[in-house]
């Protein structure tokens, strides 16, 4: 009889080289990307000592290139907001380093703390502020590397000023 549970492997795996996937030089799969910035989080001593603050302005340093895709560093002082906006054709993994930031979408809000992560395809639009009273570094992944980055101006249902006649007419 020959079904699936009849199948065995002889000898050893690895000695079959076109069996094996070659070790690749630079990510190419959500994971390895979200692997990439977790790697980077992880080496404190490749990112703190470039970390500035600037009251007038977000701080943002690209940390690293490589054949399509880059990664920025960024430093945010409470109050400062990215402003409502997308990313082009670029996915990205947003990693929180220090501190907390709000990110603000159609669908809510909602805080991130340091480790975590997100990630997003093209077309994803939000918005990310300190609304915290100590600053906050993130570390962002974008594949490909971001070449726009749209402003919008509707604002997110979550931080919208409440509307009396609209709430009457929705109830």
């Amino acid at each position: 009889m020959n079904s699936d549970s009849d199948l065995q492997i002889a000898g050893d795996i690895l000695e079959v080289p076109h069996l094996l996937q070659p070790p690749r030089e630079h990510p190419v799969t959500v994971a390895e990307f979200a692997g990439l910035a977790r790697a980077i989080a992880a080496d404190r001593a490749q990112w703190a000592p470039l970390v500035q603050y600037d009251a007038t302005s977000r701080w943002y340093h690209r940390l690293r290139t490589a054949p399509g895709y880059e990664v920025w560093l960024l430093s945010w002082v409470p109050g400062q907001s990215s402003g409502l906006h997308g990313h082009g054709r670029s996915s990205g993994v947003l990693t929180l380093l220090e501190g907390e930031l709000t990110e603000r979408t159609q669908r809510g809000t909602r805080t991130l703390a340091a480790g975590a992560q997100r990630v997003f395809a093209p077309g994803y639009v939000h918005e990310v502020v300190n609304d915290s009273l100590e600053p906050a570094v993130s570390l962002h992944v974008y594949y490909p590397g971001l070449t726009e980055m749209p402003m919008h101006t509707a604002r997110c249902e979550a931080h919208a000023p409440q509307d009396p006649a609209r709430d009457a007419l929705t109830a």
